[in-house]
Order: structure tokens, then C-alpha cells, then sequence
């Protein structure tokens, strides 16, 4: 199998190390447009081969998109990242024509790739990338939800001192701070509900941190984060090639699934070779619902900017 990554920055580059590391392709491709720059990645990846053990051959170019010929999954991440004090929403301008670009010029070489979306503001760059390829909606998945997923547990894990391997939550809608859904409801530890181990104030708590959870990075760090989102997107490749029908909540193309269509969301899909294969209905309550349909009118109207683009 094998694999691109577009982008080799922080975020990029760690998924790429991710996926060599675990050996979940055989033949792994980094490109960026910087001169050298996804050379000297793939490079210092590939001299931790040794060391690591593992057998992946990685390989970095320099806007070569030849080298990504016969890809089986692609993944995006090239785009300008957020800075402190920054929104998602801000970036659409410049990643949109980003995103469009490298979607053309990879189905060029490799046809039948699935693509995978990273670069924000997420929800609307995977909606740009369905409507622009014109390719079937199982073939394109936005990443967002697994990352805000992770980062939801590991405000639970501080929480309960627990495991994060032993919980079960999961964030659907918007990849956004004021998009997201948590379902603290219906997250579990080893099967037992969290909300009978916390309290309503302690969970709404770890709502409101997992929302803003990038933003919290973001302002620590000075740029977005790289070590989850990339370890996230490296999850959702190794579900791809390896067919294992993970369940994850991914963005996608909804029509009619959760009350809503032409938009792509997070939502709990069935992850397998052929991209994203199913939605999982969780049964919304009525409270989950408003917030979803909220979240969807929020997407909306970021989709809308690239009628804007198009126009000017």
C-alpha cells in the first residue's frame, strides 16, 4: 500500500512519522512545495528506521506530484495554520484555493486514492474537496473528529485519574470551538456511564476545555498542535489500508443522515478500504439535536465564503 502526505510541516510530519513508524504502508510519499523541505523530513524519518524498527520506505519531493503516483490514501495538510487569537474560519481564503489545487493534482496521478482532509477550517475544506473532485462522498473524509475525540479524553482521564485507553466518548459535529458537540451522555468508562461518576458541573467542564481545546494549544504553543492531529490522521490511514472498520467520528457528506444534507459533518462512521463504508446513528436526544442542527447552520454559513471565492 501506499500513502501520501501533502504538507510537511509539524502536522504532516508527524503523521508521517506515525505511519512509518507503525508500518501502515509499504511505501510512504511527504511533499511540500518548500524547496528541500519534505526531503530533509522524509530523511530524518528514515534514519530512525533503524532504530524504530520498522521497514516503511519514505520518500519526500518537492511539488512533484509524479512521486505520488498510485497512492491508495492521501492525506491533506498543507494550508496556512492558525495562530494565537485566530479562528479556523479565517484560513478559508487561503487554504480553500490550497486544498482545490492539491486535490486536482493528485487525482491526476493517483485516481482511485481516498483523500483525507486535515487542513482547516476542516469541515468546510472537505466539503470543497467533495464538490470539487466530483468524487464519490466515501472517498473524501475530513479527520476532525477523531482528534477532538482524543482530546475529550484526555480531559475525562484528568477528571477520573483513570485510563484514557479504558474510555469510550466521542465529539460529533463542527471540527470548530463553538461547533463541537461532546456527548459527555453517552461516554463511558469500561461501559459505566461517566455521568454517574461526575458531576453535572465537572462534565460540563470537560465540555467546555475539549472545545476549545486547539484554541488552548494554540495559545501555548503559537501555532496549532501537531503531535494529536497527526497521530489522529495516522489512526484513520491505518483503519483505511488495513480494513479494520474502526468506528470513528469523522466528517463526511450527510444526506439526510442526522437531519441534515449537502454538508459534511462529524459524525460516527464505519472506517474501512473502501474510505468511510457507514454512519452510526447514536439517537440523538432532543438537546444533542438543537446543538447538531446548530452546529450544521454554523458550517453552513463558512461553506457559503466559498461561493464568495469563486466569485471574486
Amino acid at each position: 500500500m501506499k500513502v501520501t502526505v501533502v504538507g510537511a510541516g509539524a502536522v504532516g510530519a508527524t503523521c508521517a512519522d506515525n505511519i512509518a513508524r507503525r508500518e501502515i504502508a509499504e511505501e510512504l510519499v511527504i511533499l511540500d512545495i518548500k524547496e528541500g523541505f519534505a526531503e530533509g523530513k522524509a530523511l530524518d524519518i528514515m534514519q530512525t528506521a533503524s532504530l524504530s524498527g520498522f521497514d516503511t520506505r519514505v520518500k519526500g519531493v518537492t511539488n512533484d506530484y509524479a512521486a505520488t503516483a498510485g497512492s491508495d490514501v492521501v492525506v491533506i495538510t498543507s494550508g496556512m495554520p492558525r495562530k494565537p487569537g485566530m479562528t479556523r474560519e479565517e484560513l478559508i481564503g487561503t487554504n480553500a484555493r490550497i486544498v482545490e489545487s492539491v486535490c486536482k493534482s493528485i487525482l491526476e496521478h493517483s485516481p482511485n486514492a481516498i483523500i483525507v482532509v486535515i487542513s482547516n477550517p476542516m469541515d468546510t475544506m472537505t466539503y470543497l474537496a467533495l464538490k470539487s473532485t466530483g468524487l464519490a462522498k466515501n472517498r473524501i473524509i475530513g479527520m476532525g473528529g477523531i482528534l477532538d475525540s482524543a482530546r475529550f479524553k484526555c480531559y475525562l482521564q484528568k477528571e477520573l485519574n483513570c485510563s484514557p485507553n479504558d474510555l469510550q466518548a466521542t465529539v460529533i459535529g463542527g471540527h470548530g470551538d463553538t461547533t463541537m458537540i461532546p456527548l459527555t451522555r453517552l461516554a463511558t468508562l469500561n461501559g459505566t456511564p461517566v455521568s454517574n461518576m461526575l458531576s453535572e458541573e465537572s462534565l460540563k467542564k470537560v465540555a467546555a476545555d475539549t472545545m476549545v481545546g486547539g484554541a488552548t494549544l494554540t495559545r501555548l504553543l503559537g501555532t496549532s498542535a501537531w503531535y494529536a492531529p497527526g497521530a489522529a490522521a495516522a489512526e484513520l490511514v491505518e483503519s483505511i489500508v488495513r480494513n479494520q472498520k474502526k468506528v470513528f467520528p469523522c466528517c463526511v457528506a450527510l444526506d439526510g443522515e442526522y437531519g441534515q444534507k449537502d454538508i459534511c459533518l462529524g459524525v460516527p462512521v464505519v472506517v474501512g478500504s473502501k474510505g468511510w463504508e457507514k454512519i452510526i446513528d447514536f439517537k440523538l436526544n432532543e438537546e444533542e439535536t438543537a446543538s447538531f442542527n446548530k452546529s450544521a447552520e454554523a458550517v453552513r454559513n463558512m461553506n457559503a465564503v466559498l461561493d464568495t471565492l469563486v466569485a471574486s
